[in-house]
């Protein structure tokens, strides 16, 4: 593979967290064809000494079921395993229409076959409601009575599967803290939780405050990163006290890389993500 960077080396540390790389770090090479999902693995290990991979719907080959074997050999060749599946365009959780809202669930239950398929613990889900934005609290009310139906739907199918279902803050009304963690509380389900993310919020949102109250129902974390300077501090996020944050709440999973930066190529971003979680892990 032309253009990649040498062979990186996993980092031994404390064994606190485990590090994770979030397919969409490199979905431009994806996509431009300097390497394939299929390379995914191999890549994660070889570029960058990372273990979890977070694979992504939308970037994976089909037909899913039968790449499924080719991608378990390519994760047992390299050490690698696979952490979680994200998925997006499954239909729209919260809709207003129960059929729709049902059929989205049913949906998802295919991810959840393949997660376990290939030893992942979760799939990442959105909660959207399809039409405008909840705003008022009535309709903040009404959007998570139905977001609990379809919801439950898809956790009892993958409770029989042992999967997880998790919720990003994804946009709209998911980067509410507030919203998604009244839903979590409502519902109680144990394979039931959220996927905080470090920079998926608007301006308004004071993004700290934001990820701890969404630690407390944490399964994951997304390690999202834009920028590194020369001292490898990320220049947008303080990540250091983010961290600190996942920390406090004592979270002890895999923590995902999601680089999003425009000004280091995606191989660069991910080789000073990784650097910087070296030193936490």
């Amino acid at each position: 593979m032309a253009g990649l960077p040498e062979r990186a080396q996993a980092q031994k540390g404390s064994g606190r967290y485990k590090v994770s790389l979030a397919q969409w770090s490199l979905h431009k090479a994806i996509r431009s064809h300097l390497m394939t999902n299929m390379q995914f693995p191999r890549v994660a290990r070889e570029q960058f000494g990372i273990e979890g991979l977070e694979f992504v719907n939308a970037l994976m080959e089909t037909p899913i079921e039968s790449n499924i074997r080719a991608w378990k050999k390519q994760m047992n060749d390299s050490g690698t395993k696979c952490v979680l599946i994200m998925c997006d365009g499954e239909g729209y959780m919260g809709a207003v229409s129960k059929p729709e809202r049902m059929k989205a669930a049913e949906n998802h239950f295919k991810w959840v076959d393949v997660t376990a398929a290939l030893g992942g613990h979760a799939i990442r889900t959105n909660m959207y409601p399809g039409q405008k934005q909840p705003a008022t609290p009535a309709e903040i009310d009404e959007f998570l009575k139905r977001c609990s139906e379809s919801f439950a739907k898809l956790c009892e199918y993958a409770k029989g599967r042992n999967i997880n279902v998790i919720i990003e803050n994804h946009g709209g009304v998911s980067s509410n803290p507030d919203v998604v963690v009244k839903l979590m509380e409502m519902m109680k389900l144990p394979n039931f939780g959220t996927l905080p993310d470090f920079g998926n919020f608007p301006k308004e949102v004071d993004k700290y405050d934001a990820v701890k109250k969404l630690m407390k129902h944490a399964k994951g974390v997304s390690f999202k990163c834009f920028d590194f300077d020369a001292s490898g501090k990320e220049t947008t996020i303080d990540c250091d006290r983010m961290m600190s944050i996942v920390g406090e709440a004592g979270y002890k999973g895999y923590v995902g890389i999601e680089y999003e930066g425009t000004r280091m190529t995606e191989f660069e971003g991910i080789q000073a993500a990784k650097r910087f979680l070296d030193r936490y892990v």
